[in-house]
């Protein structure tokens, strides 16, 4: 088998994210690592803070905190977070590690080696009122393409049109506000992507049958635009910074790498920091260098499409060494909150924090991908949570597990019952499971999300048609073995849920496989044949009906939610 690598983009240090930040990258990625696990696959999941670029400077300027210290306690806030969504990475490092710094430096030096780097004097924002020069997110202005009067100097947040400082109209500092702002020259590097255009031509179309048409039609936009040469160096504080044995007098500035240059090269910095803790048991570069057995998949929502795309792959195709280049580039739309974007900097839309301290992540969860963005835009509202909530999750799956396991407790004590032998109904429900069960695959396999939801919901509902059909409420009053077929049958039906529903909601996919006292239950999977022979609980086994596992949603809560966040348009 493969190896599977997989990173999803990287968390801007500045603030917890918001609902459309994790739909859009890190849970879907983790649902898919925990699926390739589940199914016997070597998997590595990547993912790291953000922590170089304005963004940092500004928000640690805000807080009165040292830059450092700033991003330090911002990364552990983050991590809190992800932890209490349950999202499994195998490491979750910091771009600003000396283990990046040092990777990226020696991009930076082979490209140069290359001829892919060339120092260029420029004109570039400087405030008179802040002493200094301003980089692209230090400017603020109205994007000349969309009007939108809260750009920033690198991209439109409204429109994500890639902008210069100098292309805003009504240009202001973000440090003072101040309005007086000249252009004076300075050097910077650039990578010449020109050079470099027609080798990621070559390589986007390689992937063109492959990968999703939204991340196709990104990075082919990119390209009929034509790549530039980009400035790949910042005037700040903090970065990684350029190395004096190459570019001495740019050091000797205090000149640090652009952000978008030595953030995606984190993915392989942080497998290096996993790699350096355990060193005797962990091989980084296996996963990077001359890794012709590894298949990478990157999840990203559109926004971050260019730079991995084309931009990341113009550098490690300048680089002329062997890098593992991704695969698989799944990209998602926005999810807005009702019809607005959700916005880190402008703070509208549900936050992760205040998500978890409102429901446990299993609701989160379960809702984000069955809803997830994947051919268009979604919209999140209080309104469908609501009804997604209680339909799906407490209605199909809660109410299914807890009818069982409480009714065959009262009729038949604290061990799966005995008695009856499967006939048609049992062997149509198996033919059935097995059917749902490899739809569900494929779609997993084929990274399909809301589709990989939906049948999922519908292998629940298969066991609430079968308990249904089967009525041992009605059996028990006349045929006491066939009840005990019954509830046996739905209770090998709530274990096969447990195993196969742990990627989206791994918290109840543990609560229901624990209630069962089985000494040997290793199985990490469902095959078909065991599928239709629903035979994983025995009878004679012990079980426990657990707890609630999901609560229904009222219309006080419903009223609740929106009073706090607001249900208007965005």
């Amino acid at each position: 088998m493969a190896r599977h690598l997989i990173t999803s983009a990287l968390p801007y240090i500045n603030g917890i994210k918001h609902l459309g930040n994790m739909v859009g990258s890190m849970l879907p990625a983790d649902v898919y690592s925990r699926y390739l696990r589940q199914r016997g696959h070597d998997v590595l999941y990547i993912c790291a803070t953000d922590e170089h670029g304005t963004p940092a400077e500004l928000a640690a300027k805000e807080q009165g905190l040292p830059v450092d210290v700033f991003c330090a306690q911002a990364h552990d806030a983050q991590k809190a977070v992800y932890d209490g969504f349950a999202l499994a990475f195998d490491y979750f490092g910091r771009s600003s590690s000396q283990q990046n710094r040092e990777i990226t430096q020696h991009f930076a030096r082979k490209l140069n080696e290359n001829g892919f780097i060339e120092e260029r004097a420029i004109r570039q924002v400087y405030s008179p009122a802040d002493g200094r020069f301003l980089p692209d997110r230090y400017v603020e202005g109205t994007c000349p393409h969309c009007g939108y009067d809260k750009a920033r100097g690198d991209q439109c947040e409204n429109c994500t049109r890639v902008l210069d400082p100098t292309d805003l109209i009504n240009p202001r500092s973000a440090i003072s506000g101040s309005t007086d702002l000249e252009v004076r020259e300075t050097k910077h590097l650039f990578l010449l992507q020109s050079k470099l255009e027609n080798e990621v031509r070559e390589w986007v179309a390689k992937h063109d049958k492959d990968w999703p048409q939204l991340a196709s039609s990104i990075a082919h936009k990119w390209l009929t635009e034509g790549l530039h040469d980009r400035a790949i160096t910042r005037d700040l504080d903090w970065g990684v910074p350029v190395p004096a044995d190459t570019w001495p007098e740019l050091a000797a500035e205090g000149k640090v790498f652009y952000v978008w240059f030595d953030a995606p090269i984190e993915y392989i910095g942080a497998t290096k920091e996993w790699a350096d803790q355990n060193p005797e048991n962990r091989d980084w570069k296996s996963w990077w260098y001359e890794a012709e057995d590894v298949r990478y998949t990157e999840f990203m929502a559109k926004d971050n499409v260019p730079f991995h795309t084309v931009m990341f792959p113009a550098t490690e195709l300048g680089i002329r060494e062997p890098w593992k280049m991704v695969d698989y580039v799944k990209a998602f739309n926005w999810l807005t909150y009702y019809g607005g974007k959700f916005s880190t900097s402008q703070k509208r839309g549900v936050f992760t924090d205040q998500a978890l301290e409102i429901l446990p992540a299993d609701y989160w969860r379960y809702f984000l991908i069955a809803n997830a963005p994947e051919s268009d835009d979604s919209s999140f509202t209080w309104e469908h949570f609501t009804a997604t909530v209680n339909k799906d999750l407490a209605d199909t799956l809660g109410n299914f597990v807890n009818r069982v396991l409480s009714f065959s407790r009262k009729r038949f004590g604290d061990a799966v019952p005995e008695g009856g032998t499967p006939g048609e109904a049992e062997t149509r429900l198996g033919e059935q499971i097995a059917e749902l069960l490899a739809e569900y695959e494929g779609h997993m396999e084929t990274l399909q999300f809301r589709k990989a939801a939906a049948a999922l919901r519908a292998l629940w509902s298969a066991g609430n048609s079968y308990l249904e059909e089967k009525a041992p409420w009605l059996e028990i009053k006349t045929d006491k073995d066939a009840a005990a077929l019954t509830l046996r049958t739905a209770m090998n039906l709530i274990h096969l849920y447990a195993v196969v529903s742990e990627p989206l909601i791994p918290a109840t996919a543990k609560a229901m496989r624990e209630a069962f006292a089985l000494t040997d239950d290793t199985a990490a999977w469902v095959t078909a044949a065991e599928a239709k022979s629903l035979s994983f609980v025995p009878a004679g086994t012990a079980f426990t009906v657990p707890p609630v596992l999901f609560a229904k949603l009222t219309e006080e809560d419903l009223a609740a939610y929106k009073e706090r966040f607001g249900g208007d348009e965005g």
